[in-house]
């Protein structure tokens, strides 16, 4: 018994062909008219959280010409002080460009002031350094020659001084208290200023002054930051020691050294 071979007809393979063909031709003819209509050029760039970037360079071309990824990339370059820049297309000619602002957990003093992000990232600080409320690094200089802004420091000091920061905030028993300066010239020295918020000190009978708003020294050392952390919390949360009196706590022994400002 033979067995049915099923041949396909050599016409039809050809008319499949050229079908295809003709197809392909047809969507590159479109396409070339496309990026060649004016209808498609852009006339409008919408751009949201960025109130001084210039992105007219952006208008008169094509929008099927622009790669979205390498323009984002070309633009954050302009712009270091965002994080991040994302460039949609709105068909038949107009882009938007969503800026995306870094977060500036610190500032760092070098030969001027520049804000510092959650990564390690510089770039200008968005206001004057007693507007922003922010921890200041100290002790860079040495360290950082010639800054660039959108450039990431993944160096030892920022890195000890970021994630002190980190635990701080962490820390239930510390929310209510603001680091002022962080001093890493020294690492294994390192020192940090927690602001006290005032209190009010009874001086005669029926009267009471406000003690001003005063900075607790704590030298931590570069090691253990969560568990230095951890044992500064407890001291605060203790009560029985008086704060405004204490000139500084070191963590950087085996236990904690407390010193008192009326302390011989």
């Amino acid at each position: 018994m033979k067995k049915n071979k099923f041949i396909l007809p050599f016409k039809l393979i050809i008319i499949s062909l050229i079908i295809f063909l003709a197809k392909c031709f047809i969507v590159g003819y479109i396409w070339k008219k496309s990026k060649a209509s004016d209808y498609f050029k852009i006339k409008e760039v919408i751009i949201r959280n960025s109130d001084t970037a210039d992105l007219s360079y952006l208008t008169g071309r094509n929008i099927f010409s622009i790669d979205l990824k390498k323009e984002s990339r070309y633009i954050l370059e302009s712009y270091p002080d965002y994080s991040s820049i994302n460039v949609v297309k709105i068909l038949p000619n107009r882009l938007f460009v969503d800026f995306i602002k870094r977060n500036p957990v610190a500032l760092v003093k070098l030969y001027k002031y520049f804000a510092l992000d959650e990564e390690g990232v510089l770039f200008a600080a968005p206001a004057q350094p007693e507007e922003l409320g922010l921890p200041l690094i100290l002790g860079l200089e040495t360290k950082i020659f010639g800054p660039k802004p959108g450039r990431k420091y993944n160096i030892k000091e920022i890195v000890f001084a970021l994630e002190t920061i980190k635990e701080i905030k962490r820390n239930q028993a510390l929310k209510n208290y603001k680091i002022k300066k962080i001093d890493v010239t020294s690492r294994a020295n390192a020192i940090l200023f927690i602001s006290l918020p005032q209190q009010t000190s009874a001086y005669s009978v029926g009267q009471a002054a406000i003690m001003p708003e005063g900075l607790l020294e704590v030298r931590l050392g570069a090691d253990n930051i969560e568990e230095k952390v951890a044992i500064l919390g407890g001291i605060f949360t203790q009560g029985k020691f008086d704060l405004g009196n204490i000139k500084y706590i070191d963590l950087r022994f085996k236990g904690p050294v407390i010193k008192n400002k009326d302390a011989k």
